[in-house]
């Protein structure tokens, strides 16, 4: 895509001299000769950079510059100027100016200003892109299940959501998510987020258990130059790059305990300091949190805070294990396989009967997510348009029983030794070995796209064999 830019100023041998060597570097551009014609071309050219000269026959810049962003906020105007102006040219870029050129024009550093507005204006395409896709993957309508259970958990959600909308603060309770794991804790974090009134907001999310306690205060909080031996610069944390939207933070009862006392402080006066800073900080940020472990357990072994317990409770919703709704299964299990056999590539897949009552009698200790795995490994087993029982890696296990861990993928079926892991190896390794190592023909052997297969092939770090191992 073309970026336009509109070049403003009276002296027109200068502003035709631009244009051609704009137009030489493939930039779409377009000269005006006076503000009211720039005002003008700002509806049939609509630029998206704007070169303005300060002085202007019919007005100043500055008085141009306000007109021009009350028609089109996104433009990006840039001053040109002569440099016994550069106070004004400074006044313009508090006034909205991205940036100021002076007189006379040295065209290579204009197209290095330019080239860097048009990767900042890509930049931020992609970033609003990422934003609204994560906003239509998110929201209570993404919470699938229409049981009495889950019903009612949707409805409170939209109770505190629409109660929020009316708070006289700017700042909404916390927020406490507990169940078991693989619930969906991180898909109510994100309901409330952006179905809430913060939704045009960060949305920021830190997994408590991932990162080492002497590590995670510095990536919450941010730190100072010099705080510590790396710290060669300043670093905001995740606490202020939420500013304006929603922490949220998983696995909050594998937080150490010293950190939860600056956690505290957060929540009762909204203010955060740096590692290694001298003053405080305001923030304006609501903080979600979840926990798979029982908290009031963990008080008593002196490995939380009872008060900050009560002070993330002030909203809380516990997750039901999906045994205990199974009228779900069904649902949840039907739109798992749509997901899955549209990301492989299989239309038209559907569960047999027996299939269909193999998952709704298994107890699922992984929940939802073990759910999701095992539909997942089920599309890539199966070589026809129906999802039988043997394709189900919880075949083998009785009802009332469940396997001997929760991750799916580390699951192993003791009666027949297989994992979920085991079994997409070796359905690799034998379609590479039939193809003497295409990954085109292998793909196409599995039913399933070659980007697919690749990936599973980098996932378990496997190589093609080589021709003379085809077999």
């Amino acid at each position: 895509m073309t970026h336009s830019v509109l070049i403003v100023d009276d002296e027109e041998t200068f502003a035709k001299n631009v244009k051609r060597y704009l137009d030489r570097h493939e930039y779409d551009s377009k000269v005006a000769n006076t503000g009211k014609q720039a005002i003008e071309a700002l509806d049939n050219f609509k630029p998206d950079t704007i070169l303005l000269d300060l002085n202007l026959p019919d007005g100043t810049g500055l008085d141009f510059l306000s007109q021009i962003k009350g028609i089109d906020s996104q433009a990006r105007i840039v001053f040109m100027t002569g440099s016994h102006s550069v106070d004004s040219a400074v006044e313009a870029m508090k006034a909205g100016a991205e940036d100021y050129l002076t007189k006379p024009l040295v065209l290579s550093e204009l197209k290095l200003l330019l080239d860097k507005l048009v990767r900042r204006e890509r930049k931020d395409s992609a970033l609003a892109y990422y934003q609204n896709k994560e906003a239509q993957q998110s929201g209570l309508a993404t919470l699938i299940g229409s049981s009495d259970i889950v019903n009612k958990i949707k409805s409170r959600i939209q109770h505190y959501i629409e109660s929020e909308k009316n708070l006289s603060d700017t700042t909404p309770p916390p927020v406490l998510i507990t169940g078991q794991t693989g619930t969906g804790k991180d898909l109510i974090a994100r309901a409330f987020h952006f179905d809430g009134p913060r939704q045009d907001k960060p949305f920021v999310e830190i997994n408590c258990a991932s990162i080492p306690s002497q590590l995670i205060e510095a990536e919450l909080f941010g730190f100072e130059r010099g705080a510590f031996t790396d710290a060669k610069q300043r670093k905001l944390g995740l606490v202020e790059s939420a500013n304006g939207g929603t922490l949220f933070l998983d696995e909050i009862g594998d937080m150490d305990i010293a950190l939860q006392a600056k956690l505290l402080t957060l929540l009762e006066h909204k203010r955060v300091r740096r590692v290694g800073g001298l003053r405080d900080q305001s923030v304006d940020v609501r903080i979600v949190a979840a926990t798979n472990q029982n908290l009031q357990q963990l008080i008593e072994a002196q490995r939380f805070r009872s008060d900050l317990l009560y002070r993330l409770q002030v909203l809380h919703i516990e997750l039901p294990p999906l045994r205990e709704h199974r009228d779900d299964i069904r649902e949840l299990a039907r739109y798992f396989l749509n997901l899955h056999a549209k990301r492989y590539n299989k239309p038209g897949l559907s569960f047999s009967a027996k299939a269909e009552k193999t998952l709704i009698e298994y107890d699922w200790p992984g929940n939802v997510r073990e759910l999701r795995n095992i539909i997942e490994h089920a599309v890539l087993l199966t070589g026809s348009a129906i999802i039988e029982h043997d394709h189900l890696a919880i075949a083998n296990i009785k009802p009332g029983q469940t396997t001997p861990a929760n991750n799916t993928e580390s699951t192993r079926n003791e009666e027949n030794g297989l994992s979920l892991v085991e079994t997409e190896i070796e359905l690799v390794q034998k379609a590479l070995r039939q193809t003497g190592g295409n990954v085109t023909q292998a793909s196409r052997l599995l039913g399933v796209t070659r980007d697919t297969l690749r990936y599973r092939m980098e996932k378990y770090n496997l190589t093609p064999a080589p021709q003379n191992q085809s077999g």
